[in-house]
C-alpha cells in the first residue's frame, strides 16, 4: 500500500494539491489499516487525511535545497528501469 506514496519534494513543476491529497489518503490507509472506513469512522478517516496533507503541504514548502528540481518523466522511467529489472518485462 505504501509503495504508492511517491517523493514529493524538488520536482518541476511542484506537486499538485491532488498528489498530496493521495498521497496523504495512502498513508492514513496504512495507519488505520482500513481502506475504505466504516460510516462510524470516515470523519475521523477524512480529518487524518486532511492533516497529514496539511503538514505535507507546510513540510514541502519549508524544504531547501540546491539541488537542481528533478523531471517527473525521467523519474518515472528511472523506476520503470528498477521495476523491469526487479520484476523483469511484462506484456
Amino acid at each position: 500500500m505504501c509503495r504508492n506514496i511517491r517523493t514529493l519534494f524538488n520536482f518541476e513543476p511542484p506537486a499538485t494539491e491532488l498528489e498530496i491529497r493521495d498521497a496523504s489518503l495512502q498513508f492514513v490507509r496504512k495507519l488505520s489499516g482500513f481502506n475504505l472506513p466504516s460510516r462510524a469512522n470516515e470523519a475521523a478517516f477524512e480529518r487524518a487525511v486532511e492533516q497529514v496533507a496539511a503538514s505535507a503541504r507546510e513540510l514541502i514548502g519549508s524544504l531547501i535545497t540546491t539541488a537542481q528540481p528533478r523531471d517527473r518523466e525521467t523519474e518515472a522511467a528511472r523506476a520503470r528501469a528498477r521495476s523491469a529489472a526487479r520484476f523483469g518485462r511484462t506484456a
